[in-house]
């Protein structure tokens, strides 16, 4: 406390600084509270997500021998377009995937087994899963970041700034306590004194 002036002044600076603080802590706990809460419902789709793309490469296993003599399928497959919005989640910008195009190029029915078709399609759902979980990557990155920030200022509210004013102002208030009773002792020695004078004369 010693970086502390005991002042009036300072006393008020130390209260109104309290005030904000304590103002202030409540809206970050609640941005966290919903940090958390999105992170957690993120991670739910991420695991839907993975879950869903591990079952449709498991669905491709069979075919990958009868796949390995053919031409490749991306000269039947190639995506056009990906398109992305942002949307605020909880006051962070995340993306959101608006829609993967693809630009087909149909296989020759002649020159290509039947089973191409349903590969191509096949390949199709799993750029679009793999998409999704690349977005929804991102947006646990971002969400994660700021959470991490968030718990850091909540932290630092309430063990740090909130304690050191609170300490702050109790050092203060002792202080100026004390250079009061210092001030009527001090006008009482006086006040003898000068009883004392008018006595003697």
């Amino acid at each position: 406390m010693s970086r502390v002036r005991a002042s009036k002044q300072e006393l008020k600076r130390q209260r109104d600084a309290l005030g904000r603080f304590r103002r202030y802590l409540p809206t970050l706990q609640l941005k966290k509270r919903q940090l958390q809460m999105e992170v957690r419902r993120v991670e739910s789709e991420q695991r839907r997500a993975d879950a869903d793309l591990a079952a449709a490469e498991a669905a491709l296993e069979p075919w990958i021998a009868l796949l390995a003599d053919e031409p490749p399928l991306l000269e039947h497959l190639a995506v056009s377009e990906v398109r992305t919005s942002t949307t605020n989640v909880a006051g962070v910008d995340v993306p959101v995937l608006e829609a993967l195009t693809f630009r087909r190029s149909p296989p020759d029915l002649h020159a290509t087994p039947a089973f191409i078709d349903d590969a191509v399609l096949a390949c199709e759902t799993l750029a679009r899963l793999r998409m999704r979980r690349r977005v929804l990557a991102e947006q646990h990155r971002r969400l994660a970041d700021e959470l991490r920030v968030t718990s850091q200022r909540v932290n630092l509210f309430e063990k740090v700034k909130i304690p050191e004013a609170e300490r702050a102002i109790r050092f203060i208030r002792i202080a100026l306590g004390d250079q009061q009773a210092a001030e009527v002792v001090r006008a009482k020695i006086a006040k003898a004194k000068a009883l004392e004078r008018e006595v003697a004369t």
